[in-house]
This record gives C-alpha cells, structure tokens and sequence, in this order.
C-alpha cells in the first residue's frame, strides 16, 4: 500500500513550512504529496460542494491556496523520490495548452514524478471569476483533456472543436511518463476514468463507502474495454482507531494508495502528524 498526504499547499503560512512538511514525508516513507485548486474562495457562495454535507468546503476567504503546479514545483527541487500529485486541479476552468506545458514541464523538471490529477469542478462562482462558462463544463473537460494528450504526444497537433482550433504546432518538452488521475464519484466521473484515466481519485474515506464505487468503475472499464486492474485507486483514509483495519480492506477491495488529509493525522501539528504515520503505520508494514 502506498500512503500519501493532502493537501501541502493550502494554509501554509510560507515556503518553508510547505517544503519542511513535504521533506518530513518523504523521510517517514510516505509514496506522495497531493495538492487541492482553488484560484479564488468566494466570501458567499451558492453553489453546493458534492463531497460535504453543508454543501461548503472547509476553507476561508482568507485561507492561502498557493498555486498547485507551483507549489508542486517547490517540493520538487528540495526533495528526491516523492511523488507529486494534483488532487485535483480544475480542467474544466482552465486554459488546456497553457495546462499542458505546465504540467509537462512539472513532469520535466520533478524527472518524472508528476501525477495530474484533474476534475470538471463544481464553483460556479469561481468558473464566473475565470471567464469561463460553467455549462457544458464535462463536455469541455472530454475535449481538453483529449486535445492535451495531443499535445503531450510530441507530433504535430490537430484538433478541431466546439471549444478548441489547435493545428500546426508541436508542444515540448514532451512527458516521459504522465499519469492522469480523474478526481470524484458523481457524474460521469466513472466514464471519465475508464475513457481517459490512468489513476481514479475517490473522495470516499472508508472501505465501505468505496465499495460500491469500484463496481461502478469495473462497469465503466468494461464497457471501454479496459480491465478495470489499468487504473490506479486511490482512496482518502483517515489515521484512527480504524486504521490498521481499513488498511487491509481497502487492499482486497483493490486500492493502491491511501491519501490521509493533514487533518486526518489526529495530531494539531501536521509534522508530529506526518513523524506519527511514518513510526506508527508505515514501518510496520
């Protein structure tokens, strides 16, 4: 099993301490560091976030969101071995051949430890903010993310659409190896994942709340043709008194990496957190 942490770049109060909690995790032997998005924290806002029961997520106006492909860079050249991994940027928002390069060059840089983890987002406050329309947001996700594996490609681009006229150019430096992990569960998140994923990033947070999830994914594989065992899992996982035995079921169930939030170490200083996953999980696996 493979243990990670999110999020290193949100209420970070300087680089220091960002870079300090990612060099900690990768001593404690902890696989990668994961980052959330959000370009803006509106004061008010209507939109309902999916994965919360108060439809709010568990941010401020005030709270320091640094940039994730950014901060991804920082903890890249002050550590050696961990992994980095956006969890997960918004697509759907963004400018995609400006998303492209970014992370290619993140690939480049990191030697190829990047994960991109992506999602169509939810805030329409923030999609307004953007310029960008909210509408038809999953329809612009498919298309981007499918005219950025042209791009990663190293041939000449073409690519035609709705949303996109790309056409005649080459984008380098080119990806070694960049893996795509589709964030969520509503929707046609599952699809998604079957169609253009290479890893499946759950918000679920237990075995059981996950389970029925992965049979939705089995389907979605199946119907792409794909054996649902291609797509990397990963779950978020809490350090509690249950622990230990999720660790083992979320195994059987097929997942590969258990991302613990810094609020989920059970510790109020995410370092004593991170030395407390490392002595007390890891090294006795």
């Amino acid at each position: 099993m493979k243990f990670a942490l999110i999020p290193v770049n949100v209420g970070v109060s300087s680089v220091e301490q960002m870079i300090g909690m990612a060099q900690a995790a990768e001593n404690a032997g902890v696989e990668s560091v994961w980052t959330f998005e959000h370009v803006i924290v509106p004061n008010d806002y209507s939109s309902k976030y999916p994965y919360s029961p108060n439809g709010k997520m568990g941010t401020t106006p005030e709270t320091n969101f640094v940039d994730p492909l950014i901060a991804l860079t920082a903890v890249a050249m002050n550590t050696t071995k961990l992994r980095l991994g956006t969890g997960v940027n918004i697509l759907s928002q963004s400018n995609p051949l400006f998303m492209a390069k970014q992370a290619a060059s993140l690939d480049m840089v990191s030697n190829g430890r990047f994960m991109l983890g992506v999602g169509i987002g939810w805030l329409q406050e923030e999609f307004l903010a953007m310029g960008t329309p909210f509408e038809k947001r999953g329809a612009r996700f498919d298309d981007y993310l499918t005219a950025m594996k042209k791009a990663w490609s190293g041939d000449t681009v073409e690519h035609q659409s709705e949303f996109l006229n790309w056409t005649g150019f080459k984008s380098y430096p080119v990806p070694k190896a960049l893996d795509v992990h589709i964030g969520g569960s509503k929707g046609k998140a599952f699809e998604r994942v079957a169609k253009f994923g290479q890893g499946w990033f759950s918000p679920t947070m237990t075995p059981d709340q996950i389970k029925p999830d992965l049979a939705k994914l089995k389907d979605a594989c199946a119907a792409e043709g794909r054996d649902v065992s291609e797509i990397e899992v990963s779950s978020m996982w809490m350090l509690n008194d249950d622990a230990f035995d999720n660790i083992k079921r979320f195994e059987d169930l097929g997942v590969s990496r258990l991302i613990c939030p810094l609020f989920g170490l059970g510790t109020k200083n995410p370092m004593d957190g991170i030395a407390k996953l490392g002595d007390e999980v890891i090294s006795k696996l």
